[in-house]
């Protein structure tokens, strides 16, 4: 099953959040690509972010990001076989 570009582009703003702080923060430029702008405004919406444009993550939306950067470390860690 194909992951929909929707949600590949929300997981792109989420990565943009780094791990280790729920004070970091973005913004998303008007300018910014329109899948982008969008992705933010549906996190928004979601409560996982606290501006339509950015702002920081909510309580869920920094637990999200963890997860992420969980995810994506495991599947770029190499087998130690």
């Amino acid at each position: 099953m194909p992951i929909p570009s929707d949600l590949i582009a929300e997981m792109q703003i989420l990565r943009m959040f780094t791990a280790d702080s729920h004070q970091s923060g973005l913004k998303v430029h008007s300018d910014a690509a329109p899948e982008l702008i969008a992705a933010t405004h549906r996190l928004y919406e979601k409560q996982l972010i606290t501006q339509v444009d950015g702002g920081y993550p909510t309580a869920l939306g920094y637990e999200c990001a963890q997860h992420l950067q969980q995810l994506l470390h495991i599947l770029n860690t190499k087998p130690l076989l």
